[in-house]
């Protein structure tokens, strides 16, 4: 996902260009760090406490300049209009976090509004159009079947959360004037690893296939996540 990110930022901006960066539910800062490591100015927004820690424990051991150049703000990703000005960043981040939330609506909309024209949206999301792979690649022939009708399903950490059909993202995003530019798939041969698996001796290869994959039909589209990147007009 990161090396797909790369990739559309170095297609729309400037080489060497500082980037305004938002990102929203940051987790433990690792996207926001990288990107500060790269030379952004970075914004992480994140509401869990043991996250935030975790990103400042992260961002203390980094030199003076990266330090500078990330920003922590403790709240809501529907509540971004009250940080921050329209039209503030070139690049908003919202990874892993719609799943988790019941209506996602308002969210999207607030995130478009926070990007200049040009600006560039990455959200990554689970792909409601394969929730059934996953209980079917283990045996479970009825969660599989279950899994075809609906975008609801329970994830590793036994939370009932919810996914997103591309064709439903996809017409979203032009509904709140970031339409869709491009999409990939992610973990699509890794899926299935379970939690905790070592890492293999050829990460390199494994990552080529990964990314090779998640660009490729039909292979994108069986993926457990979807990465969508929309533009602001």
């Amino acid at each position: 996902m990161a090396r797909q990110l790369d990739e559309q930022i170095a297609g729309r901006f400037a080489v060497g260009r500082r980037l305004r960066v938002l990102d929203v539910g940051m987790g433990q800062g690792t996207q926001a760090l990288r990107l500060a490591r790269a030379g952004h100015q970075v914004t992480g927004v994140e509401r869990d406490a043991t996250m935030i820690a975790a990103a400042r424990d992260a961002l203390a051991g980094q030199p003076e300049g990266i330090r500078e150049r990330m920003r922590i703000v403790e709240g809501d990703g529907r509540d971004t209009g009250v940080h921050f000005l329209p039209g503030s960043f070139d690049v908003v981040l919202c990874h892993g976090v719609l799943m988790y939330i019941e209506e996602p609506d308002p969210l999207l909309a607030g995130l478009a509004r926070m990007l200049a024209p040009g600006g560039l949206l990455s959200l990554v999301v689970r792909n409601g159009d394969a929730l059934a792979l996953r209980p079917g690649q283990h045996g479970d022939w009825a969660g599989a079947l279950a899994s075809f009708d609906t975008v609801n399903y329970r994830n590793r950490l036994g939370l009932d959360v919810r996914a997103d059909r591309l064709a439903t993202l996809t017409a979203k995003l032009a509904g709140i004037g970031a339409p869709l530019h491009t999409w990939y798939g992610v973990r699509i041969f890794t899926d299935t690893a379970p939690d905790g698996a070592p890492v293999p001796a050829d990460l390199d290869t494994l990552l080529a296939a990964e990314e090779r994959a998640g660009r490729t039909d039909p292979y994108r589209a069986i993926a457990a996540l979807l990465h969508l990147c929309g533009v602001r007009g």
